[in-house]
């Protein structure tokens, strides 16, 4: 080790990497001296904050700091994501991605707090998340150093971690029998590991948390309504709602449909494929809503670069680039976006789906007189003659052209 560090802040879950961190840290950078200290954040995974604080402490760390960061995960990440449209690989809902930014800023914040010269996460040297953590300290806080265990210490699999777990007297949640690696937080779940390696084999009948299969969900259709303004969620069947109470009773509302769940096989950052299964009940049914308002209020040339652009943002999200001038560029134009996508979206909920069912808005810009199909005054059917042939004129010289060299002798074949 270079610097004496004074403290190191580990960002803390209390599952089975970050459990077996402390005592790890401890022998192995605490002997001089320097102190271990936890940061949690509650992000709506559902977990007793303090029983994780207790357990903290009773691993080694020196000090435990609990953040209640829920609203924040939702008005600052989930919901830009959410505007942006942003999808990774189609299925994606970054639920992960976007929340490791939010806790590498409290690693920071905290590490400053304590005077630490260091921090330290329990990522993985094969997965997303290390680069995650790593790009927003570095974005935040270059100063600080990192240190991440699994690329340092002897560890090489769940099975090892459990057995340094069991050595060292810490519990933690996960057995051979069900070696799953999960993340959670108001938005969703995520699960991989354990029999989900093999993307050839079904998702196990007991893996899912959040959500119903669709097999066993509410055997009858369920419509509800969900209030925007300027793109933002706000009001559940006619009764506003803030961000945390309305992401809770979508959550359960999905999940009692079987709405969200997908099983991805990813391509990482880090040049590998991995699968996993994504439960995402409530921001799948956002997502449903906030496209069919946008296809209402936005125009043709907007609506398609922005979803050119989505897929870019996407991309940055998953990548860990989200303290970065072009995120912020992007969201600037997505803002720009949402100052129409106000109004009402119908969503239907049945057996694993959520369907738009209708849309209202004061800024629509569908008129009827001009979609309807019946007789109309406002559209001259005769005035698209004159419009295809002006669209069609390139093609028409290009075709003369065509016809000219294959006439020409010796350019037949």
């Amino acid at each position: 080790m270079v610097d004496k560090p004074g403290a190191i802040v580990l960002a803390y879950s209390g599952g089975l990497d970050t459990s077996v961190a402390i005592p790890w840290l401890r022998e192995h950078y605490g002997q001089d001296g320097t102190r271990i200290v936890a940061m949690c954040a509650d992000l709506g995974q559902g977990e007793d904050m303090e029983a994780i604080r207790a357990k903290a402490l009773a691993s080694g760390a020196d000090a435990c700091h609990v953040v209640d960061a829920r609203e924040e995960l939702l008005r600052e990440f989930a919901f830009p994501v959410l505007q942006a449209g942003a999808v990774y690989e189609g299925r994606y809902l970054l639920g992960t991605s976007f929340a490791r930014p939010l806790i590498a800023r409290h690693l920071v914040r905290v590490a400053r707090l304590e005077g630490a010269g260091a921090v330290a996460h329990g990522a993985t040297g094969k997965g997303n998340d290390q680069v995650r953590f790593e790009l927003g300290i570095k974005a935040l806080a270059p100063d600080l150093r990192v240190i991440a265990p699994w690329r340092e210490w002897e560890i090489r699999s769940r099975e090892d971690a459990m057995a340094y777990a069991r050595a060292h007297g810490v519990p933690v949640p996960v057995t051979p029998r069900q070696p799953y690696s999960r993340d959670g937080n108001l938005w969703h779940i995520s699960h991989e590991g354990g029999v989900l390696e093999d993307p050839a084999s079904a998702r196990p009948d007991d893996l899912l948390l959040l959500t119903r299969e669709p097999a066993q969900a509410a055997g009858e259709p369920e419509t509800i309504t969900l209030g925007w303004e300027r793109g933002l969620p706000v009001a559940l069947n006619g009764r506003e709602l803030g961000p945390v109470p309305l992401l809770k009773e979508l959550n359960r509302l999905g999940g009692a449909h079987g709405v969200g769940v997908v099983s991805l096989v990813e391509n990482r950052l880090v040049g590998m494929k991995s699968r996993g299964v994504y439960e995402t009940p409530g921001g799948t049914i956002l997502y449903e809503a906030h496209a069919a308002l946008e296809e209402l209020v936005l125009d043709r040339q907007t609506l398609h670069l922005k979803q050119h652009l989505a897929l870019r943002y996407a991309e940055l999200v998953y990548d860990g680039f989200w303290f970065t001038p072009l995120r912020e560029a992007l969201d600037a134009f997505v803002v720009s976006t949402q100052r129409t996508v106000t109004g009402e979206v119908k969503v239907r909920l049945y057996r694993g789906r959520a369907e738009a069912a209708g849309a209202t808005s004061p800024y629509s810009l569908y008129d009827p007189s001009l979609a309807t199909f019946g007789a109309d005054e406002s559209y001259h059917h005769d005035d698209a003659r004159g419009f295809i042939t002006l669209l069609g004129l390139p093609l028409v010289v290009q075709a003369r052209l065509r016809q000219r060299l294959e006439a020409t002798p010796g350019n037949q074949g």
